[in-house]
């Protein structure tokens, strides 16, 4: 098989469409003489004159007409795949993402970032995958665009970007019985709802509680702080949940938020995504989104190794 220089169809195309070696050499950036060396190396690779003089100007042979629109074709082929990467248009920019993320940050961050994409990139289609495994190989097979939430330790090769810093609050119905700060000892004579993806019933909070020689009673355990919330909405139950979960939620669902007597780790939430996507204008762009619609400013990028797992639902 002969190998083919991708400058001497960069080249043919420039001659067939200028018709003169001086035309073509000024639009490859080239000198005359140069150009004239490789319209002799096109002429040797297809056994064709490709162009002659006739008169003061060059005519091209019946086969350089032959090839003429498939050879602008293939140059523009090259061009795009070997050239600088086209400006992102959001306007046109037709892209399917997808986030993986929990009902916590959706309850946070949905309905901003769709305001975002339908302003800005109203061709995008943004999915949201649930919560799951957190397996580093979706992030790296690019079946997930961005991890949304606290970030344990993933690949040493990812890259994270903090959002946000959240703390945890208790919430029951309007019209509860308990009042004020959410003290140990308050805490443990209501019953509780607690989340977690895999049915634990047991967290943090019980092992900040023991410390105190104290036990809660767990009457119930979800999968997701919003149906924590609607459990509460309609029971004396109390449930733990983010801050800025419980602004959002609160005034539909008719609760009240409670200050917790009880300090808990701080909740860390972050963008996680793999370098692949670094240089990518229109993965740029969602980053940026996302960090908008959280509030987050500029923000340096933090090592993973450095970010230990916080309050993610067990």
């Amino acid at each position: 098989m002969h190998s083919v220089d991708a400058n001497l169809l960069l080249a043919l195309d420039a001659l067939l469409r200028e018709g003169s070696v001086l035309g073509a050499a000024r639009r490859m950036n080239l000198s005359p003489p140069a150009m004239s060396r490789t319209l002799q190396r096109l002429r040797d690779a297809t056994g064709d004159p490709l162009l002659v003089r006739a008169g003061r100007r060059m005519v091209p042979t019946p086969r350089a007409m032959a090839m003429r629109e498939r050879v602008q074709d293939a140059a523009r082929e090259v061009l795009s795949l070997l050239g600088p990467p086209e400006a992102l248009v959001l306007g046109t920019l037709s892209r399917t993402f997808t986030l993986r993320t929990s009902d916590y940050l959706l309850v946070v961050l949905g309905n901003a970032l769709d305001r975002l994409v339908r302003e800005e990139a109203p061709q995008v289609r943004l999915t949201f995958a649930p919560e799951g495994s957190e397996d580093v190989e979706s992030l790296r097979s690019g079946d997930v665009d961005l991890d949304m939430g606290v970030q344990g330790l993933l690949g040493p090769e990812l890259r994270v970007r903090k959002l946000f810093d959240d703390e945890m609050v208790a919430v029951v119905r309007q019209g509860h019985a308990l009042t004020g700060a959410a003290t140990p000892r308050r805490l443990v004579k209501v019953p509780h709802v607690v989340v977690s993806r895999r049915g634990r019933g047991r967290g943090v909070l019980d092992d900040a509680l023991a410390k105190q020689g104290l036990e809660r009673r767990v009457e119930r355990v979800v999968p997701s702080y919003f149906s924590a919330a609607r459990l509460v909405a309609q029971s004396d139950l109390m449930g733990i949940v983010p801050r800025r979960f419980a602004r959002e939620v609160a005034p539909g669902f008719g609760l009240r938020m409670l200050e917790l007597g009880v300090e808990l780790p701080r909740l860390t939430i972050a963008l996680a995504w793999h370098p692949r996507f670094d240089g990518d204008a229109a993965h740029q762009w969602l980053r940026e989104g996302v960090a908008r619609a959280s509030g987050a400013g500029l923000a340096e990028d933090v090592s993973l190794q450095s970010s230990p797992a916080k309050l993610r639902p067990r």
